[in-house]
């Protein structure tokens, strides 16, 4: 599988979304009759894309409509939401700021502490719509927070890091044992992120239900260019859902692959699927819904660096309201909306009844598959042009 990059060293070659397509079977199935449901731990979601831990996707308004059109929408608790008492106030500065303040701003906004309170104030806030409260945070707070916000009557909780292992060395802090962790917590707890096989199969060894993966695709992180690292999402995709066929047939306990981060559009989420995932996590398609709180900014990372920044503000607009985006009916021409019926209508080409069987269609190396054909479309910058 590896090349010669130079004397003595190997690289493989990987994948992402543009270079890959899927391939249509014999059968085809009505698109309303397929299933799309994901389920973590116990708990099942009929839409399998949840909506990023970023504050300028995600507030208490934002997971509660999410969550009654049947989605999960995750909270950060290192954000602003858990930071100040009116967070509206603080979104209102980062999306009017200059693209030369904005930076500078985001970064000050994260110095404020923490404050315990406001975990289950807004897990109340949530929970008072009737809908799973999802929440992340990074595994430095993962003990005081996650003890906090299971009292307070969180269904899911993420434990997210840039790259996440289970031994990791440091001695100027105390370490998470995520195994320790897993086992104490009463309700599902999410792992990530990752990108290799190996790593994904630990976590699922130490007790994760479901892990995240992928490091630095996000539309608004810039984690590849700072650091240098990141491997693309199909093929990260393919290998830790390997992982997961692996663990499952030798511990009989299915863990939920969910590809975090690089998607945009339908094709590209019915492609992680395919690739392996059993759900999505998406930022900036949700950033343009009218409900999100960022106004039509997005900015990443989901954990936040006080002193090396590996997120920007970027502006995505708002292009039509979150049941929109999800379910149609689409407004704009370049598939960023009416992601649930995308999903339905490849599933049904392709004769998937379900998302696991999603993953046995067939996928090919296409690196033409963006343009063949598509002249017109690059000239005028119009659907898949854009």
């Amino acid at each position: 599988m590896a090349e010669w990059i130079g004397i003595g060293r190997r690289a493989r070659r990987c994948y992402g979304f543009d270079e890959v397509a899927l391939v249509p079977g014999n059968t085809t199935i009505n698109p309303n009759e397929v299933d799309t449901s994901c389920q973590i731990g116990e708990i099942k979601f009929k839409v399998p894309i949840l909506a990023a831990a970023m504050d300028g996707v995600v507030d208490v308004r934002f997971a509660r409509e999410m969550g009654k059109l049947g989605g999960i929408a995750v909270l950060n608790l290192d954000g602003v939401q858990t930071r100040y008492e009116n967070p509206a106030q603080v979104l209102d500065q980062i999306a009017s700021a200059t693209p030369e303040e904005a930076t500078k701003l985001v970064q000050s906004v994260y110095l404020q502490p923490v404050q315990e309170k406001l975990i289950a104030k807004r897990i109340a806030e949530i929970k008072s719509a009737n809908v799973p409260v999802v929440l992340s945070c990074i595994p430095q707070n993962a003990i005081k927070f996650g003890k906090i916000s299971q009292e307070a009557g969180c269904d899911i909780f993420i434990v997210q890091s840039t790259v996440a292992t289970v031994k990791h060395i440091s001695t100027e802090y105390s370490i998470l044992d995520l195994e320790k962790f897993c086992r104490d917590m009463k309700i599902p707890v999410v792992l990530g992120n990752c990108v290799t096989y190996e790593m994904a199969l630990e976590l699922m060894e130490i007790g994760a239900s479901a892990i995240l993966v992928g490091i630095g695709p996000g539309a608004a992180c810039t984690t590849r260019g700072v650091l240098g690292i990141g491997v693309p999402q199909i093929t990260s995709t393919v290998d830790t859902a390997a992982a997961r066929d692996y663990f499952f047939k030798r511990k009989g306990k299915y863990i939920t692959v969910i590809t975090d981060g690089g998607m945009r559009i339908g094709g590209e989420i019915c492609k992680a699927i395919a690739a392996g995932g059993d759900a999505c996590m998406v930022g900036s398609s949700f950033a343009r819904a009218e409900e999100a709180p960022g106004k039509g900014f997005h900015w990443g990372m989901a954990t936040s660096h006080a002193n090396l920044p590996r997120g920007t503000r970027i502006r995505v607009g708002t292009t039509g309201t979150l049941k929109e985006i999800l379910f149609g009916p689409a407004r704009v021409d370049d598939g960023s909306q009416n992601l649930i019926g995308a999903l339905q209508t490849s599933m049904g080409s392709l004769g998937a009844a379900n998302i696991q069987a999603m993953h046995d269609v067939e996928m090919i190396i296409a690196p033409s598959i963006q343009t063949e054909g598509k002249v017109f479309q690059v000239g005028q910058r119009v659907g898949m042009g854009k």
